[in-house]
């Protein structure tokens, strides 16, 4: 199932531009450098999918760094809602992940 629009764009919220990196020391280009890494696991945020569908991610950036992170798809282009470090056991499912495939 295709769920990443191509050609890849974004879309930040104005209110969310500054906030992932301040709260969890992570960048917007890293968050989007995401989405062209592989492998990128994506799967259906079912929980928080009440008023429009989410997903949730994990991935890395350019410099490896291990992301986790929420976003909608809004007009083709993606939202990153929330976006921060992957913890021990999003670290462990990735590299499981990373290790079994021929990315």
């Amino acid at each position: 199932m295709k769920i990443i629009p191509e050609p890849i764009a974004f879309e930040w919220d104005k209110g969310n531009r500054e906030k992932n990196e301040v709260k969890h020391g992570v960048e917007n280009r890293e968050a989007e450098e995401v989405f062209v890494n592989k492998p990128m696991l994506v799967k259906k945020d079912s929980v928080h999918s009440a008023e429009e569908q989410r997903f949730q991610a994990l991935g890395k950036t350019n410099k490896r760094k291990l992301l986790f992170l929420s976003f909608t798809l809004r007009k083709e282009k993606i939202r990153v809602i929330s976006v921060r470090c992957m913890n021990k056991k999003e670290r462990n499912i990735y590299e499981k992940t990373e290790k079994n495939s021929d990315f």
